[in-house]
């Protein structure tokens, strides 16, 4: 049971890479050079709000998904599955309209502010914080388990 759990959280890795690796085939985002080259110099692309909208909650949705099934499968607790889902959403739903007023204001507020709130919204990077918070509350548990 170990292995198939193992396994399920290596294509829940793998599903968050494929969505990154496919970014620009499968989801609508015509940032995706502006902030590539890194170049502030470059003029604003145009975009249609509701495209862009429609696949930022899909890329989301996706990456909540995979998300969800790592951090199922690594600790095997519904209950913490559905905080990390939680927590996840939560800063989707901070940092999106945030985002999304960046985009309106074309990034005057500031390039690196509206880049750093665009990763926010596009990758999973919560994750990263709710795996070794999820960790260290399991390794608290246990030793409250031993002590008793």
């Amino acid at each position: 049971m170990k292995i198939l759990s193992w396994f399920l959280v290596f294509f829940g890795i793998c599903g968050l890479v494929g969505v990154r690796m496919l970014e620009d085939r499968i989801f609508y985002d015509p940032f995706l050079n502006y902030f590539h080259e890194a170049d502030q110099l470059l003029a604003f692309p145009g975009f249609e709000w509701g495209k862009l909208v429609a696949s930022h909650l899909f890329r989301f949705v996706l990456n909540l998904i995979f998300s969800c099934i790592i951090i199922h499968f690594m600790f095997r607790n519904k209950e913490w599955t559905i905080q990390g889902a939680v927590l996840i959403s939560i800063i989707f739903v901070i940092t999106f309209p945030i985002y999304l007023y960046c985009i309106s204001d074309q990034f005057e507020i500031g390039y690196l502010f509206s880049f750093y709130m665009r990763r926010f919204v596009i990758q999973p990077i919560i994750l990263l914080l709710i795996i070794p918070l999820f960790y260290y509350r399991k390794q608290i548990l246990l030793k409250n388990i031993t002590q008793d």
